[in-house]
């Protein structure tokens, strides 16, 4: 119910405020009386608060995903690189054009470029972590690599800024704070298929994350394999995570805070109910976030990534705070 009522309330505030009534009129009828109002709400505010639904749930499971797998309650769906992997692929595509000729740049630099620059940067890192999560058996190890992937990115970013342009540096600044909004249709559905998957391979791992709350020698007892579930998580993570960064941009805290909201909420460890629980949260959060990011009755819009992080920084903040309560 909560979801619907902020769905409803994502369709209905924005810049241009469309009584409920109405907006249900045109969901139901697929016409109004104001073709503006249908126009908007089917061609710009649908769309976007179905992306900002997937975008929450795959960011949200993922982070759920990691945070048992490592036994860490501050890892999140980026603690792979994979968020860092995809900012390096955009970088390249957009600051790294001048090293091509000037007739090839405006062909590789456009929205389609970028989608395909993240994919590859996400996939690059996802490999490299594999690479790796073969050759040792720690997984605590595979977290440090991890983030050590990310700062070697951040490192390649950081010099191909200090020679781009300023135009260059102001898209690659666009990007990474992040838009629900500028997806196509086919986008869309292709984002959402992608998203179907995660969920449906992350749902096969939810009795063997249970046993890993206890330990890897515990799991291992009950006959579960440590090494698989290990890959099934970062398949899983590196699907969600990695298909929401090339599509949308980086979302910030998301996935880091909602499992533990979840957790509190529903005051149980049982990943059956915590699933469905971080699905259902992800997708409330980021529809009020992208809500607030319309501010009713403005001409501007504000960045999902800054209402993500202003919301979601006070929580990590009270968890640390409280980490003695954290499981």
């Amino acid at each position: 119910m909560v979801l619907l009522f902020a769905f409803l309330a994502n369709l209905a505030l924005g810049n241009v405020l469309i009584p409920w009534s109405d907006v249900c009129e045109i969901l139901f009828n697929q016409t109004h009386e104001k073709q503006t109002w249908s126009y908007i709400v089917l061609n710009y505010r649908f769309p976007k608060a179905f992306v900002a639904i997937v975008t929450g749930m795959g960011l949200s499971l993922s982070g759920l995903i990691m945070q048992t797998l490592f036994r860490n309650p501050l890892a999140g769906p980026y603690v792979l690189g994979l968020s860092s992997g995809a900012s390096l692929g955009v970088a390249m595509v957009i600051m790294g054009s001048f090293l091509l000729p000037d007739f090839i740049a405006p062909l590789i630099v456009n929205d389609f470029g970028i989608l395909i620059g993240a994919f590859s940067g996400s996939l690059l890192v996802l490999l490299l972590v594999f690479f790796v999560a073969s050759k040792i058996k720690d997984t605590m190890s595979i977290l440090i690599v991890g983030l050590m992937f990310s700062s070697l990115t951040s490192a390649i970013i950081n010099v191909l800024t200090s020679f781009s342009s300023a135009e260059q540096l102001q898209k690659f600044t666009f990007w990474t704070l992040g838009s629900l909004g500028n997806l196509t249709s086919f986008q869309v559905y292709l984002l959402s298929a992608i998203i179907g998957l995660g969920i449906v391979i992350s749902f096969t791992i939810i009795k063997p994350l249970d046993g890993l709350l206890l330990g890897e020698n515990y799991a291992r007892s009950l006959g579960i394999s440590i090494k698989r579930t290990r890959n099934i998580s970062i398949i899983a993570t590196s699907i969600l995570a990695g298909t929401i960064t090339a599509f949308v941009g980086p979302i910030a805290f998301i996935g880091l805070a909602i499992p533990h909201v979840s957790k509190l909420i529903f005051q149980t460890s049982n990943h059956k109910t915590l699933f469905i629980a971080t699905l259902l949260l992800g997708a409330i959060t980021m529809l009020v976030c992208d809500t607030l990011s319309q501010m009713p009755n403005q001409n501007f819009t504000i960045p999902i990534n800054a209402i993500t992080s202003i919301l979601g920084a006070p929580v990590v903040i009270w968890l640390i705070i409280r980490k003695k309560g954290i499981r």
